[in-house]
């Protein structure tokens, strides 16, 4: 399950060369753990045909336009749950001491709940303990597998193979208040705008050197706390 959370979490990451070059190998990894169903494996190959096919401008244009410019779509989970409301900040500071409690450090700009260094997180743990950690977003993770699979983008794949990992049944009154929340689209740039406008969110003193994960994440991804600059 390790092998398969770590190539998840660089699939959902923004594509750089190296993870184009890659990405063969994280299907073969996601292959020999045969932790996913074969259908749920199959769907994933539409995603990696892209990297195999596509130009990388192409496939960061279009991972842009949908985790970037999407409010709906955003990898930071508690953007979901929490909004802008105060409960959003004690959740970041409890997760990151969740993360530091195992060992698993990120700088101060960092946010604990993007998505890729929650399933890099996860991966570190035994299987029923990530299962376990997995299983308390997985109302959201239905969510974004639901808005990502309206828009047809082989990403929901993903989201789907994270679903199945975590082996939860999904709350209905969560998955329902989920649903009822805008889906805004990717052109709506009054939406990208005000969702940028706030500073971002700093926690704590300077941390040791971050995980290797989080290092090579902050190599090949801007920083998540800053938006794509305009073209």
């Amino acid at each position: 399950m390790s092998r398969t959370l770590k190539a998840l979490s660089l699939l959902l990451s923004y594509p750089t060369e190296e993870l184009k070059a890659d990405a063969q190998s994280l299907r073969a990894a996601i292959a020999s753990e045969h932790d996913l169903k074969p259908r749920t494996r199959s769907a994933l190959d539409p995603l990696f045909e892209e990297f195999a096919r596509d130009e990388l401008l192409d496939l960061q244009g279009r991972y842009t336009d949908l985790f970037d410019r999407t409010r709906s779509l955003s990898l930071h989970l508690f953007e979901h749950v929490h909004g802008e409301s105060r409960e959003r900040g004690q959740a970041m500071i409890d997760l990151r001491e969740t993360y530091l409690a195992q060992g698993f450090y990120m700088t101060p700009d960092e946010l604990p709940d993007y998505l890729p260094a929650f399933l890099e997180f996860a991966s570190l743990l035994p299987a029923r303990e990530a299962r376990r950690l997995l299983a308390q977003p997985s109302h959201v993770f239905q969510a974004l597998f639901e808005r990502l699979a309206k828009r047809r983008t082989p990403y929901a794949a993903v989201l789907q193979a994270i679903v199945e990992l975590s082996g939860a049944r999904v709350d209905p009154d969560a998955i329902e208040d989920l649903r009822r929340q805008p889906d805004a689209s990717a052109d709506d740039f009054t939406a990208v705008d005000a969702a940028w406008e706030e500073a971002p969110v700093r926690f704590g003193p300077e941390t040791p050197q971050p995980t290797g994960f989080v290092a090579k994440l902050r190599a090949w991804k801007r920083p998540a706390d800053r938006p794509p600059s305009a073209s």
